[in-house]
Formats: structure tokens, sequence, C-alpha cells
């Protein structure tokens, strides 16, 4: 028996995942957050109040946790979870506990937007122009570079989640259609406006890069204990809702797995990977970010016939497992649905 702790339970992907872990032979899943009333507490039939990964005292009082419930092993949906489950591996691995995590080192690249992308570019695999600036001085003449070459921009803080910071500048934006026509989560703004934000206030390092205007697509990677991937699942975002995708449809798109395999082969990451590209004026496609972890929507491969939390776990654990035929060109929609108490 296998005694699962996943974290996060109150994420918007929670309720998914869990029941993608449910499905795990021989296992029991407890699961955790640090919110007493997180969605995935009424899903499941264990559950744990976690600490916050902001806490000074987070790894003890986990480590405490685990002991106490004979955990053995960890499944983090929580970013900033992460580096301090990455941090701390050995003290849970002198515990025999193990943690679906990626090296510190390489997670930390990972997570960085800005050491991402310099890394890939030395790789030698294409990313959008780019500039990383710490000040307001640096921004102004990045993003004009920027401008001169694509006329307009975006910029998100080098490391951040949810699209937090994020936006896209240009100029001909009509601030009128924004307010009648756009819901107020809108991430487009004016060059006007973003420099008068930005020139009187300090801010986090920025990456400034050209806008990719073609279609967008979230890609699902498992990759083994050695860094080899053993899936790669990419599935175009047709809607999207505050930056989660709600539909979409899963495409055997070769030249989006051949691109997505060089970056995993060049960074040496572990477990579920969730990489986003976007396509380019030419038709080529960059990349956008990686997140470190199972994503909030990987349930909807479960209607491609692949459970990705499941086969993460068997593969991180070297149980073995089978890469299921891939049902290509399914689409899916995701809903709203309520829980009592």
């Amino acid at each position: 028996m296998i005694n699962i702790l996943m974290t996060g339970a109150g994420a918007p992907g929670g309720p998914g995942i869990i029941k993608c872990l449910k499905d795990v032979p021989n296992s029991k899943l407890i699961v955790g957050d640090a919110d007493h009333k997180a969605s995935g507490k009424f899903l499941n039939d264990s559950f744990v109040l976690l600490p916050k990964a902001k806490d000074d005292n987070f790894i003890n009082k986990v480590l405490s946790i685990c002991k106490e419930m004979k955990i053995d092993v960890i499944f983090p949906l929580v970013t900033m979870e992460l580096f301090k489950f990455s941090k701390n591996i050995e003290i849970f691995k002198k515990n025999n506990i193990k943690v679906l995590v990626s090296d510190f080192q390489n997670l930390s690249i990972a997570n960085n937007k800005s050491s991402l992308y310099k890394h890939l570019e030395k790789k030698g695999i294409s990313t959008p122009i780019f500039r990383v600036v710490k000040n307001y001085e640096e921004f102004y003449k990045a993003k004009e570079e920027i401008k001169s070459i694509t006329s307009s921009y975006c910029f998100k803080p080098s490391i951040s989640n949810g699209s937090r910071g994020v936006r896209l500048v240009c100029d001909d934006i009509n601030e009128f259609d924004l307010l009648f026509n756009e819901k107020p989560n809108s991430l487009y703004i004016s060059d006007e406006k973003i420099n008068n934000i930005l020139k009187d206030n300090s801010f986090p390092e920025l990456l400034i890069a050209e806008i990719l205007p073609g279609n967008e697509y979230t890609i699902d990677t498992i990759v083994d204990n050695t860094g080899d991937p053993i899936l790669i699942l990419p599935r175009i975002r047709t809607k999207t809702n505050g930056g989660i995708s709600v539909a979409g449809k899963f495409e055997k798109h070769t030249k989006i797995i051949d691109y997505c395999y060089k970056i995993i082969k060049s960074l040496k990451l572990v477990g579920p990977i969730g990489i986003q590209v976007k396509e380019d004026k030419y038709g080529d496609f960059k990349i956008l970010e990686i997140n470190p972890r199972i994503q909030g929507t990987s349930v909807a491969a479960l209607g491609a016939g692949v459970n990705l939390p499941r086969l993460a776990l068997e593969s991180f654990l070297n149980i073995e497992y089978t890469i299921p035929e891939i049902k290509w060109d399914t689409e899916f929609i995701r809903y709203y649905e309520e829980l009592f108490f």
C-alpha cells in the first residue's frame, strides 16, 4: 500500500487531480491544504490541514504530518512549495519519504522566466525576442528595441504565478473597446499607461518579449527520473478563464512535440511538467513559460485516454506502467460544480 499526500487540495485543478490519483492501484490518497474549507477536502476520504508554503516552519510541520500519517510520497500542486521541498529533499529521503519534485538548480532555471529564456538561448533552442530589465531606464531602452522590430511587446515578472504582472502592450490599443467589450481582467494596456506606472515605481525583474500572434498550446509532459520524456501531449487552448484553460483540443502536433523534447532534455526536470508555447508570424512555435509541476487542466487528458497524475507517480516510483494509446483530436470543455457541507 502506497500512502500519497497531495498538497493544494483547494487549487483550481485539485478536484480533477484527486479524481486521477484515486485511480492509482494499491494506494491511499490523503489530500491537504492550508484552507480547512478547501474543495478537495470534501472530495476525498482523508484530509489534513497543512501550513502555508511561506511559513518559516513549513518543512518541519509537513515532515511531522508525513511521519504521523506514514506518507510514502508527496505529490505537490502548489508552485511556492516546490522550492522548499526541493531544497530540503534530503530531509524527506532520510525518513523514506519521496517528493515528486525536480532538482533545485534545474527547478530554479525553469521557474524563472528570464533564466529559462537565457538557458534556452545558450542551448540554441529558439525563444521569442527578449530582454531582461531591472529598472525603468533598462525597461524603456529594451521595450523600444523590441518595438522597433515587432511594433508591440509584452512583459512579465521573471518569477510570478497566475498571470500576475503580465501585460500585452500595443500602441493602437482601443481603451473604449477594452472598457465596454472586454472583461476587467484583460491583459492589454497602452504603452503610455505602462510607462506612467513604471517610471516612478520600483518593480521586480521583468522579462520583455515580442508578442506571438498565433495559436497557443499547453503541453503536458511526463519526465522520468533520468530526465527523458515518456509522454508529450499538446493541447490547443481554445478558451481560457483567468489564465486557466476551460476548453481545448488534444492535437498530435509533431513540430510542437519535437520542440518540447529539446526543451525537456536541456533542463533535466522530473515528473509532470507543463510547457506553454505560442505560434509566431512565421508558423514556428516558441516558448512562453514552463510550470515545473502538474497542470491544473491535466484531468482533461482522461478524455484522450491518459491519466497524467497516475502516470507521473508510477514513473517516479519506478512502478511498471504502460503508455496508453492517445485519442488524438479529443476536445474538452470544463465547467463549475458545487459542493455542499
